[in-house]
């Protein structure tokens, strides 16, 4: 090739060989590539190919992720926590396993400008929120008091630094677990009375979030924490005593979450 055609084709307009189905992948996708794993970039990235353009919203079930990605539905789970933990995308979980899970790209990584109701009002995303916080905080087990008007207000906190919502439930499992492994090691049973408990918790998971699959495994174990618990009859020192570590591994080695 000579210099002349080498100027030749630079003078040339481009133009895309198809005229839909594109995506304008610009600053806010590559800084995505920064935050995010490969595997959760690349569910990103199909969110944002196959996301309606002027809401940023794009419904899915896991199993029909898996099957686009060539992953298993547990892996995507894990990149879906990461979604929301890293603040890329805010997800509005399927009632069940079966069902269909809402995302959509948050504004500080979507290239469009939304058109019309896209987002929804502040009050009812803030309901939301609170409804999510309250039916984690409650399912915790024997270990919390209640959720009172104290925890409406340091909900509200969380909304207004923007906490993702996966964040809060992954810090609460580990802080319910936790507190079941220390009553089953015979300490005082005193229970949790308020979701400030989790705030120490919340800042370590967001300085280093969970594994993939570390926040299915925590939930099962937090099931087999409350059994053992129930059989103790409720009180301290009744049951086998379990080995009692410092950080993450206060539950379980991450390695047997992969398992």
């Amino acid at each position: 090739m000579n210099d002349a055609t080498v100027c030749s084709t630079e003078n040339e307009r481009l133009s895309l060989k198809e005229s839909s189905g594109w995506f304008a992948a610009g600053a806010s996708f590559r800084r995505a590539l920064t935050v995010l794993s490969d595997g959760a970039f690349r569910l990103f990235a199909l969110i944002c190919l196959e996301a309606d353009r002027q809401t940023g919203c794009l419904e899915a079930s896991y199993r029909d992720l898996a099957k686009a990605l060539g992953k298993s539905k547990r892996a995507i789970g894990g990149y879906v926590a990461e979604l929301e933990n890293t603040a890329v995308c805010q997800i509005t979980a399927a009632r069940n396993q079966h069902g269909r899970t809402v995302f959509q790209v948050r504004d500080e990584f979507w290239p469009y400008r939304r058109i019309g109701h896209a987002q929804p009002p502040a009050d009812a995303e803030l309901a939301q929120y609170l409804d999510s916080v309250r039916e984690c905080y409650l399912s915790l087990g024997e270990v919390q008091v209640g959720f009172g008007p104290s925890d409406v207000s340091i909900t509200k906190e969380l909304y207004e630094r923007r906490i993702p919502l996966g964040v809060i439930r992954d810090a609460m499992l580990l802080g319910a677990c936790r507190k079941y492994q220390s009553w089953l090691n015979g300490k005082p049973a005193q229970p949790i009375r308020t979701l400030r408990y989790f705030e120490e918790i919340i800042t370590e998971v967001r300085n280093e979030p969970l594994p993939a699959g570390y926040s299915n495994y925590l939930g099962r174990t937090l099931q087999r924490f409350a059994t053992a618990w129930a059989a103790a009859g409720g009180k301290v020192g009744r049951t086998q005593r379990v080995p009692v570590s410092t950080g993450k591994e206060a539950v379980t080695e991450r390695s047997e979450a992969r398992q």
